[in-house]
């Protein structure tokens, strides 16, 4: 009894990281109120089992598969057509990138996000501890 009580009001994880990221810091954050409206973009590098395949350079993570820039249009299109037509609206794209990314990565990633118009963005970080 226990046991379906658990599993029923646990949720699991949905993405497994293929990059790895640090969060940059910051010093004014909010919290993201409905997750379900979030899709997230991960950066960064290839995970230890993926280096070997990728390489150390910087990569894009869309859901559990590596993407080029390109695709990021696609996937908000895709993200945006699987949610209620009310929602589709208010859907923010999440950027969780390790804090040495390039800031051209960065520029890339919303200029692809502009054209699908994907226009409410959100960075990951965590809470600055000292200046």
């Amino acid at each position: 009894m226990l046991l379906f009580f658990f599993m029923s009001v646990t949720s699991m994880k949905e993405v497994s990281y293929k990059v790895q990221f640090k969060n940059p810091q910051a010093t004014e954050l909010t919290k993201l109120e409905n997750k379900s409206l979030v899709r997230y973009i991960y950066v960064g590098t290839p995970t230890a089992e993926f280096r070997k395949q990728y390489g150390a350079e910087t990569r894009i993570q869309l859901n559990d598969q590596f993407a080029e820039v390109k695709e990021i249009g696609e996937y908000i299109i895709n993200e945006r057509s699987s949610m209620k037509e009310s929602e589709q609206g208010l859907m923010t794209v999440s950027i969780k990138a390790d804090k040495e990314t390039k800031m051209g990565i960065i520029a890339d990633i919303k200029q692809e996000l502009r054209r699908a118009y994907a226009l409410k963005i959100s960075y990951a970080a965590t809470q600055r501890t000292s200046y």
